[in-house]
């Protein structure tokens, strides 16, 4: 009988543990590295109104909540190489685009789901402006990228990401990084 309040306390002290674990954060740095390691897998070919285009991302740096936001802000330098008349034409694009990161805990990986473009734009042959005509055919192009290829995935190998794991988890977006902590069923 004196066996079972020792459980019981065992217990209490294991949960509260738990929910004093230090949140598991996710940095700008840490997500920059991931997508360092996916750049040169990002290149496209698709047609820009009508216009075959090559298109191979160069850089990406990330703003997480940016302005006290719960968004993701993903500035990325692009080269691309228009095909016109039979003339390859060399271009450079800035593309500024923003989302909400959003957790697959089967997947343990973070998405970017209602990603908005918020800026663009090129210099090819002497030529500067906005890609506002062809915005849509862009945020497309992005989109499809977005949607199946997480910005950061989780390390199972790290041992407090382990243990976080094997309970629910919130996730909170703060001024330059993702937290996650223990959550509630």
């Amino acid at each position: 009988m004196k066996f079972i309040p020792w459980v019981i306390v065992l217990l209490l002290t294991a949960c509260s543990q738990l929910q004093q674990l230090s949140a598991y954060h996710v940095t700008e740095a840490d997500v920059e590295q991931l997508l360092r390691q996916q750049v040169p897998k990002l290149t496209r070919q698709a047609n820009v109104a009508g216009i075959p285009l090559k298109m191979q991302v160069e850089s990406m740096q990330v703003d997480i909540g940016p302005d006290n936001s719960e968004l993701v802000r993903l500035n990325t330098t692009a080269s691309a190489a228009l095909s016109l008349f039979g003339l390859s034409y060399p271009a450079n694009l800035q593309l500024q685009i923003e989302g909400v990161p959003y957790y697959d805990a089967a997947q343990q990986a973070i998405y970017l789901r209602s990603v908005k473009l918020l800026d663009s734009s090129i210099e090819a042959a002497g030529y500067r402006g906005n890609l506002a005509p062809v915005s849509n055919e862009l945020l497309q192009l992005v989109n499809g990228y977005l949607a199946n290829n997480p910005v950061y995935k989780l390390d199972s190998s790290n041992p407090t990401l382990k243990l976080l794991s094997a309970v629910p988890l919130n996730m909170a977006v703060q001024n330059g990084r993702i937290s996650f902590t223990p959550g509630k069923n």
